[in-house]
């Protein structure tokens, strides 16, 4: 059989190479329709949350374009009272946390560091939650990214985030006006909005933090309960689209993913762009110059922050 000529011309087609088409072809260059709703029910001081991140990250970054995603706050501890908060956890009062933290860092590698619980404890995740309300009535997108900071405050940099002065920091830095908007997240509006989203996760059926909920145009979907590996939220995902062939989008670059969220931790670059612990440095060497970050490291866990932050 004769090899095609990648030189030949067609003079009748006015085409130089192989032609199989018409003069005119429709082509869709759209994007996939967003048919699936994804609820992340969550909580501000859930370290079970945090320590989904890395997961939750590529999950969004590489399948992002077949689901709304819809954060919904659940309400993990509204105050300390006589009784258990989280009696299956065997968690009684403030300084029962600390250790149940320190586990979920250790076995997790998002570092968590947890002694606040002791001198200065978390009285209630309420208002960071209102806090994400508000901001998230104006942008989405901010209320995800203060979403971010107040995790990384109270976690790994062991900050109260139910304090008024750490909410206001926080806020400022995304380059709102924390006073005003810490001052709305206070009034009965804001809690009213927080009410809203505790019903929405009723409805769910979200009972624990993490859960994923994702529901397709027939109202049908799958619960995922509890932080998983990224094969189960793709699995769950096609389930719910009924189709089992799914394109991933490449991972972004390093250079991008650090220019979006100014700080990440070793643990969310070696599921990012699978690779091993021991060779992260070596990674970050080689896909970012070094005007571009600084390496640091917190409770043995490196980490890594954009110098334009």
């Amino acid at each position: 059989m004769a090899e095609s000529n990648p030189f030949m011309c067609d003079p009748e087609a006015g085409v130089c190479g192989v032609s199989d088409e018409g003069e005119m072809t429709m082509i869709d260059f759209n994007k996939p329709k967003k048919t699936i709703d994804l609820y992340y029910v969550t909580d501000p001081v859930c370290s079970h949350c945090w320590a989904l991140e890395p997961v939750l990250r590529r999950f969004v970054e590489q399948y992002g374009e077949y689901f709304n995603f819809r954060t919904v706050m659940g309400g993990l501890l509204e105050k300390w009272g006589d009784g258990p908060v989280d009696p299956a956890n065997g968690i009684s009062g403030p300084s029962d946390v600390a250790g149940h933290w320190r586990e979920v860092g250790e076995q997790t590698r998002m570092p968590i560091d947890g002694t606040l619980w002791y001198g200065n404890p978390v009285h209630s995740s309420y208002p960071p939650s209102r806090v994400f309300k508000v901001i998230q009535q104006q942008d989405e997108a901010l209320a995800e990214t203060f979403l971010r900071r107040a995790r990384e405050a109270v976690f790994a940099f062991n900050e109260n985030i139910a304090q008024q002065a750490v909410l206001v920091g926080i806020v400022n830095k995304l380059g709102l006006d924390g006073e005003k908007i810490v001052e709305e997240a206070e009034q009965s509006s804001s809690q009213q909005l927080l009410k809203e989203d505790f019903s929405l996760a009723h409805d769910l059926g979200a009972r624990g933090f993490p859960t994923i909920i994702m529901v397709n145009e027939e109202n049908q979907g799958v619960k995922i309960v509890g932080g998983r590996g990224l094969e189960q939220y793709v699995s769950g995902l096609k389930q719910v689209l009924n189709e089992d062939d799914l394109q991933a989008k490449e991972q972004p670059a390093l250079t991008q993913l650090l220019e979006k969220e100014k700080r990440l931790f070793s643990k969310e670059i070696e599921v990012m762009y699978d690779v091993e612990q021991a060779d992260v440095e070596e990674f970050v060497g080689k896909e970012l110059s070094s005007n571009d970050y600084q390496a640091e490291e917190l409770l043995g866990e490196a980490y890594f922050e954009a110098n334009n932050w």
